[in-house]
């Protein structure tokens, strides 16, 4: 009987637990929290280079994250715009899985094996935990997606149509 009662508690325990983790009472790790991912968008300003018209002093906020429209010119590398970060299919995210979004944020490592722009400061972004990366990805997964093709990216032979800053990078002249 000692046993049965044992068990009976257990799966009483086990019940009331993973309840209160369904109702958010008791946070279960690895849950993604789209708040806290949306604040570290704010707060690495994903926005300043991603959103367009941000980089000119007028941001569109109805096209937040959907790729900027002034590209950086970096000798010797080309001129680089940066992408549409909403999960459209054809000009955003949308083929990309969570980890391949960590993987570039962190790494600096595209799904392609191509290396982001050395504008992007990935390397900052590698100290993120494994919790706000995961929070960060899941928020870019979860906006609305928008089709916003961006130009380039472009070799330092060529010029593009679209503004771009010119830009000094150390080591790269």
């Amino acid at each position: 009987m000692g046993a049965f009662v044992r068990l009976a508690v257990l799966c009483w325990v086990t019940l009331i637990a993973a309840g209160m983790v369904f109702c958010g009472l008791i946070p279960h790790a690895g849950a993604q929290d789209l708040e806290r991912g949306f604040y570290l968008a704010r707060i690495m300003d994903c926005g300043g280079c991603h959103t367009p018209g941000a980089l000119a002093g007028q941001p569109d906020e109805k096209a937040a994250l959907s790729g900027g429209g002034v590209g950086f010119a970096i000798p010797n590398l080309g001129v680089f715009y940066p992408p549409n970060l909403t999960p459209d299919i054809a000009t955003g995210l949308g083929a990309w899985t969570e980890a391949d979004i960590i993987r570039a944020i962190r790494e600096g490592i595209r799904p392609d094996g191509r290396e982001l722009a050395p504008v992007m400061p990935w390397k900052s972004y590698a100290a993120l935990n494994d919790q706000d990366a995961a929070d960060l990805a899941a928020y870019l997964k979860s906006l609305a997606a928008a089709v916003n093709p961006t130009p380039g990216p472009f070799a330092s032979s060529q010029t593009p149509d679209a503004p771009y800053l010119s830009m000094v990078m150390p080591g790269k002249n």
